[in-house]
């Protein structure tokens, strides 16, 4: 299956948009983009929502990409090879923190979601929309990820 970074990243937008979270929401487009459903998804993703369970760590946006990517790439035995999961993680973690200086989530909204500080001052300042945005940056760096790999893969099978 053919994934399309454009309409992964809009499908994320748009669960985002209608109140999933950012880790769920990346996770579940990137899943559906390679053709994986589950009612596991994007269940097993929701403590990693506002850099994990609202600490602001890691961004959720990122976190659900990896996830993503893992669903993909991930291996499912101890002797499977973790290579192209970690290069791809890697690519992604590097893309996005070029992108917007971080990766962590409370320095990319300026506060933490687990305060009622940092959460009344989310909602005066609309971060909701930048968090939009990561969800959607994310998910269309995690897509594109896979579709260079899978590429790379196809190109090195045809020789």
């Amino acid at each position: 299956m053919k994934i399309v970074p454009e309409q992964v990243a809009a499908r994320a937008e748009d669960l985002f948009q209608a109140g999933f979270c950012c880790a769920e929401s990346v996770f579940a487009a990137v899943a559906e983009g390679c053709g994986i459903r589950s009612e596991l998804i994007p269940k097993v993703a929701t403590g990693f929502c506002g850099g994990m369970a609202r600490t602001g760590n890691v961004c959720g946006a990122v976190t659900g990409a990896v996830m993503g990517i893992s669903l993909a790439t991930g291996r499912t035995s101890p002797n499977g090879s973790r290579e192209t999961n970690h290069k791809l993680t890697q690519q992604l973690m590097r893309e996005f923190e070029a992108r917007f200086g971080t990766i962590i989530c409370r320095e990319l909204i300026g506060c933490r979601l687990d305060t009622p500080e940092g959460h009344k001052h989310f909602i005066e300042h609309g971060l909701r929309a930048k968090c939009a945005e990561f969800t959607r940056q994310a998910a269309r760096m995690a897509a594109e990820a896979l579709q260079r790999d899978r590429l790379v893969q196809e190109q090195s099978n045809e020789r």
